[in-house]
């Protein structure tokens, strides 16, 4: 099944994208809509083309073919209606906490005392309050992680796009991540395009889901979680339709694990 095209407000739009690599066809004929405000998972197996079509919606990458639109403006690099959240945290090493998160407010030339204080809203909101003055080194890589997502959060652009930014955590805070993420969506009014290799976090954060499937990458189908919104984290986990969700996805998906 291929994305719906309806009435639903989209913030962007993917449009018959291909990407080719020399000989190796990464992308083929990709289509999607990320509806305005929800969280949209890209799942699937390693070398599905995910973080690479996730680059092309950044403007990092570009397509061989095709049209990206980001609130109905096309794509031609890197701008600021889109915030990166990287795998690898990709912090300034030299520079604390508060630089690190105020620093894309920097370069657009904000005033240091207002920088400062949307900084600060953003780490307190990420749970880092009282780490304003400490550096990368000093943090665990949970801690490092939440100061990359106050960064992209901070400069306020309504799309984020997240490459497994919980990878590199223990399961105990990624769980945690996790719930964040779900109080983000929903108080931040952004778009979120997030990738991961895991089916359950798929399910657990996701208003949409893109199952894609590899070699070269297209768009298998389109799941909508919705039965258990409401629910409490471990109600979520421990709801049938969550449950089967993720068994059908994992069903879909085993043929292409090697």
């Amino acid at each position: 099944m291929t994305s719906e095209n309806t009435t639903i407000d989209n913030a962007v739009t993917v449009r018959n994208v291909h990407k080719n690599y020399g000989d190796v066809q990464a992308l083929e004929n990709m289509s999607l809509d990320f509806p305005r405000g929800q969280l949209t998972s890209l799942l699937g197996p390693s070398g599905c083309g995910k973080t690479t079509l996730l680059k092309i919606i950044a403007g990092l990458l570009p397509a061989t073919s095709g049209e990206i639109m980001v609130n109905g403006t096309p794509v031609s690099g890197p701008g600021p209606d889109r915030a990166f959240v990287f795998q690898d945290f990709a912090l300034l090493p030299w520079a604390d906490v508060m630089r690190n998160v105020a620093f894309g407010l920097e370069l657009r030339g904000v005033a240091k005392s207002e920088r400062e204080a949307v900084a600060e809203k953003y780490i307190a909101n990420v749970g880092l309050a009282g780490f304003e003055r400490s550096f990368p080194h000093e943090l665990s890589g949970g801690m490092r992680q939440r100061v990359g997502l106050a960064r992209a959060l901070s400069v306020d652009s309504q799309v984020l796009l997240m490459d497994e930014p919980f990878s590199a955590v223990d399961e105990q805070t990624r769980r945690k991540f996790q719930e964040d993420l779900l109080a983000l969506v929903k108080n931040e009014n952004k778009t979120f395009i997030f990738v991961t290799h895991s089916i359950e976090e798929a399910v657990y954060v996701s208003d949409q889901i893109a199952i894609l499937l590899p070699r070269p990458s297209r768009v298998s189908e389109i799941i909508k979680p919705s039965g258990f919104r409401h629910k409490s984290a471990d109600g979520i986990r421990r709801d049938p339709e969550y449950l089967d969700i993720v068994d059908n996805i994992w069903a879909s998906l085993r043929s292409y694990v090697e």
